[in-house]
């Protein structure tokens, strides 16, 4: 029986507990929380979407009811095809967060598993996603590779 389950909208908060804590792990990040209460309602109504573009995965804490262990989220997009992907549909994976006290128990892992199956169920041929020095290796070993990173961010 796996660990992993998709996450409901009862567990909105809680995800946005492990959001903050991966937000907080990034330099530069801006740790300010005041942005939880605006985002919660969205949130909710995503997480009770099981057919649409975005997905999220948990762990429940094994020491503590209610809380989460760890966190990974997703969407599928549509770009337009190319060679060796006609179809365009690329998985992006922007949310991987574990709970410092329960990391190193392949949590982590088990829900990037989890998501990447349900990539593969909704025909993403590629997978993309930033990684933290520290999370990296995790990554290598599910068979990303580093690519050069021409990303331009414009902020409206």
């Amino acid at each position: 029986m796996s660990l992993v389950r998709r996450a409901v909208p009862e567990d909105a908060r809680e995800v946005l507990r492990l959001r903050q804590v991966m937000i907080d792990a990034l330099p530069g990040s801006d740790p300010a929380t005041d942005w939880h209460e605006q985002s919660l309602p969205g949130l909710r109504e995503r997480l009770g979407e099981t057919e649409g573009n975005f997905a999220a995965f948990v762990v429940d804490h094994p020491e503590r009811p209610g809380a989460l262990a760890a966190l990974v989220a997703g969407t599928v997009d549509y770009r337009i095809g190319k060679a060796g992907d006609p179809h365009g549909a690329v998985g992006y994976v922007f949310s991987v967060a574990t709970d410092p006290d329960t990391r190193r128990r392949g949590y982590a892992r088990a829900c990037m598993d989890v998501l990447l199956d349900w990539f593969r169920e909704r025909g993403a041929a590629r997978v993309h996603l930033t990684a933290s020095a520290e999370a990296e290796p995790l990554y290598v070993s599910l068979g990303f590779k580093p690519k050069p990173d021409p990303l331009l961010e414009l902020t409206l």
